[in-house]
């Protein structure tokens, strides 16, 4: 039995968690609230930026009627918005963006969210902008009041292993893994 292959639908390699909603939905600019992560793709995962790049075609010839709409041709991809971005030059001021290409996945519902071993995560402090981690996507065509372009679905996430908490807030269970403070029962 063959296995169904959607060319618009990509697993990452291990990458950066930022600007992570997982647990609730959040409305960005007035929008409808989605969950939501800025996926941050080292530039030396090359195997992970040519699998989306290539999910960005499949989905632009996919939706080719829809990016048509009214017009009497499809615009070439080249034209249209598509979702990969250069961190170093989109988001040159920050260095979790540095030497990485990032691309922004959202959705109506929730993803799925489990661990290396595959196995649910349910406790919220687990999941944090900085995670290290892979992600299940795909991409898609939107023809939008007459903004035209290719958009990233997020499917589940898969945590990987903690990194640095990313947005300044610190996690409980880092600061107060020191006992540099035992005097304070004194």
């Amino acid at each position: 039995m063959s296995k169904f292959v959607n060319p618009t639908k990509v697993i990452t390699g291990v990458c950066t968690f930022s600007y992570l909603n997982c647990w609730e939905p959040k409305a960005i600019e007035g929008g409808k609230p989605k969950f939501s992560v800025s996926l941050v793709i080292p530039k030396s995962d090359t195997k992970t930026v040519e699998r989306i790049r290539a999910a960005i075609q499949a989905a632009y010839e996919e939706g080719a009627s829809k990016l048509k709409g009214n017009g009497k041709s499809v615009p070439a991809l080249s034209a249209i918005r598509t979702p990969l971005r250069d961190g170093d030059k989109d988001r040159p001021d920050d260095e979790v963006y540095r030497g990485c290409w990032f691309i922004n996945a959202n959705s109506d519902t929730a993803p799925g969210i489990v661990d290396a071993d595959r196995q649910p995560i349910l406790t919220r402090s687990e999941m944090y902008s900085g995670v290290k981690g892979r992600a299940s996507i795909n991409l898609y065509a939107y023809n939008v009041n007459g903004n035209r372009g290719v958009a990233c679905g997020l499917n589940n996430l898969q945590k990987i292993a903690d990194g640095t908490p990313l947005g300044g807030k610190s996690r409980a269970e880092d600061d107060f893994a020191t006992e540099e403070d035992e005097d304070f029962l004194d």
